[in-house]
């Protein structure tokens, strides 16, 4: 994959990737539109949480399965394709939610929200990786990933709003639609590559076997893996299904106040996301740092929150809230990783894989949350109480401690490589004070 050489940005990148993020928007308005919509999905199906949690868990099933199958599919088909596929298909999961009325009707179109939204985060990322000087590339994907999330704000407001003036029918068929305009905005105007891009002939299956196994050996690659699981994982189940309800049902906010924390989430990343690129660009060798800070803040403000005796104040949830919103713009610097240590033909297969980390993580945590909630609330009553939120969102220890014991390791691997190569990281007080003086973070 190769990135336009010259210094200056030509403007016509700026339109194809502002095409490529409307899509990726209308994705993300699609994947968070079930977690706004989780009390009335329990009311209209007659579905405990654990049912409700099982849409959800089998959509990002679909979408981490299909990771790497995609990744593939792009180095040979190119980022519009699958962009175009992945709309139509997203579009199609949210007709037939809008027309269920029973449980397995509403899983299948959830899958196919999961399967279309798998194909277009990491071809929207392609696109940047063609378009935009390699310079430009990390502050570009943070802004992909950050103004992304405006899909997350449209779900919490106009789509609440328009679920409970013109109902549940009403609501999925817009959603759909607005699926479909953005499918013939990319057929018109989003091109693959630069003219002039020479691109490398496509690989067979024996050459994709073989550069998928390299891409997995790579430390490189499992780092970004596992900085995304640790991550992100804890604001995406509270973004998607469990925090609404948490803020609502557990701690007693208004919707309206609930609504108005989860677009603070999204804010904050969009704040986040400029910054983590720019520090990760001057300090590429010390990008863990930044990854275990956002893991100590979000483990301990959630550890805080959870021992609170009683409800916790409302400045103690926003506090929490500010925390989740750094763990986005943190899961894009595993992408950061893998882009580094990964030569350029092998780009499409690290980003798939280092993108199944933090959605297993997710889902597999909005699963044991949605169970340890109807394990401690009798019958199907949604009247869960706020130490039955306590218990599950305590599942969450179990991922932090899988995802930092990942990081440590490769870290400890990929120093060591450098070590070999002759570059030896100095303490990180030294590599500060070093750089203040306007010296070597190095020795």
């Amino acid at each position: 994959m190769t990135a336009p050489t010259n210094e200056r940005t030509p403007v016509r990148a700026y339109a194809v990737w502002l095409t490529a993020l409307a899509a990726y928007v209308v994705a993300v308005f699609h994947r968070a539109s079930l977690g706004v919509a989780g009390v009335e999905a329990q009311q209209r199906f007659d579905a405990g949480a654990s049912a409700v949690s099982l849409f959800l868990v089998l959509q990002l099933a679909v979408y981490a399965g299909l990771q790497v199958p995609v990744g593939v599919a792009l180095d040979r088909f190119g980022s519009r394709r699958l962009i175009v596929a992945g709309g139509v298909t997203m579009a199609a999961g949210q007709l037939v939610l809008a027309l269920a009325t029973d449980v397995p009707t509403a899983i299948a179109a959830r899958v196919l929200v999961g399967a279309g939204d798998a194909m277009t985060f990491i071809s929207v990322l392609r696109v940047v990786g063609f378009w935009f000087p390699g310079r430009t590339v990390p502050l570009v994907t943070q802004l992909t990933g950050i103004l992304g999330q405006v899909g997350q704000i449209v779900a919490a407001y106009p789509l609440v709003a328009l679920l409970h003036s013109a109902g549940w029918r009403s609501t999925f068929l817009g959603a759909a639609a607005a699926g479909v305009l953005v499918v013939v905005l990319v057929l018109a105007t989003l091109r693959d590559t630069p003219p002039g891009t020479e691109l490398a002939p496509a690989a067979g299956l024996a050459d994709v076997r073989r550069s998928l196994a390299l891409t997995w050996r790579e430390p490189g690659t499992r780092i970004g893996l596992y900085t995304h699981l640790v991550t992100q994982f804890s604001g995406t189940v509270f973004a998607l299904l469990w925090g609404y309800p948490f803020l609502v049902v557990g701690q007693g906010l208004s919707p309206a106040t609930a609504a108005s924390l989860l677009t603070l989430l999204v804010l904050v990343g969009m704040g986040v996301g400029p910054l983590l690129g720019r520090l990760c660009g001057r300090w590429p060798l010390r990008r863990s740092v930044l990854v275990f800070s956002i893991l100590v803040l979000t483990a301990g403000t959630w550890t805080v929150v959870l021992l609170w005796p009683g409800r916790a104040p409302l400045w103690l949830l926003v506090v929490l809230v500010v925390v989740l919103g750094t763990n986005g713009p943190g899961s894009m610097i595993g992408f950061d990783f893998a882009r580094t240590w990964n030569p350029a033909e092998r780009q499409g297969s690290a980003s798939g894989v280092v993108n199944v980390g933090g959605f297993v993580a997710s889902l597999l945590t909005i699963l044991a949350v949605g169970a340890v909630l109807d394990a401690l609330t009798p019958g199907a009553s949604t009247a869960y109480d706020l130490d039955a939120f306590r218990a599950a969102f305590a599942v969450q220890y179990l991922f932090w401690a899988v995802g930092l014991v990942g990081v440590v390791k490769h870290r400890r691997a990929l120093r060591a490589r450098l070590a070999r190569d002759g570059v030896v990281l100095a303490p990180l007080y030294v590599a500060v004070s070093a750089r203040l003086r306007g010296g070597s973070a190095y020795r």
